[in-house]
């Protein structure tokens, strides 16, 4: 007679077979109940990111508080004024960079008794990077009252005077053409001389204010104001 034999693993075959040495098949079977969890999936590090850099930008330099360096003091008063433009007011457009950029009229009262020769200068004192030349005006002669709108743009004008080189690396005048922002100030400026000065066209505002330092005999001052 034959016996059964059970064989049962906690995990594992159940074994079914017969004393009677006829081997039986075996089955794998999983206990009822008992999941395996896969591992959570884990997510990789987030970088921290790094904040922008800002730049400090450089302080420009102040500008200048004076229309030049020339001393004037005490000096007698040439009077220069402009049918263009009154003391204070903002110059009109066609006599800057925004318009035909064309020298504004000028007149004065005639110099004192000496005078050689005269020197016009016309600068922007509030220029973000200090004092900016616009107009450079020389050998004009004693007995001329007044520069017409728009002169030649020839170097040297036959009883005018010669013409400098401005900032713009111009020859003659160049109107003003600020940065945007509030107004600046355009001193136009008048040198009663006694001395001729003898500088070619093309002189530097350096070199003529060298030149007639010590040999100042009256200013005339005329400023307008111009923003964008």
């Amino acid at each position: 007679m034959c016996s059964w034999t059970v064989s049962v693993g906690f995990i594992g075959p159940l074994v079914l077979g017969l004393g009677c040495g006829v081997a039986t098949p075996t089955a794998s079977m999983e206990t009822p109940g008992l999941v395996q969890t896969p591992p959570a999936p884990t997510s990789p590090p987030i970088p921290t990111p790094t904040p922008a850099s800002t730049e400090t930008p450089t302080p420009l330099p102040p500008p200048t508080t004076t229309p030049s360096p020339v001393s004037e003091g005490g000096l007698p008063d040439l009077n220069l004024r402009s049918s263009a433009l009154a003391e204070g007011e903002t110059i009109p457009r066609d006599y800057t960079c925004d318009g035909t950029d064309r020298s504004p009229p000028l007149r004065w009262d005639p110099p004192p008794p000496g005078t050689q020769s005269l020197v016009r200068i016309v600068d922007d004192p509030d220029a973000p990077r200090g004092r900016f030349v616009h107009w450079v005006l020389y050998a004009i002669p004693p007995d001329r009252t007044e520069l017409p709108e728009g002169l030649s743009p020839q170097p040297s004008i036959e009883g005018v005077g010669r013409r400098g080189r401005n900032d713009f690396g111009r020859l003659g005048y160049g109107g003003p053409c600020p940065p945007p922002g509030p107004a600046h100030r355009y001193p136009f400026t008048l040198y009663a001389l006694d001395v001729a000065l003898e500088l070619p066209p093309g002189a530097r505002h350096g070199e003529v204010e060298a030149a007639l330092s010590g040999h100042v005999l009256a200013v005339g001052r005329l400023t307008g104001r111009y923003g964008r």
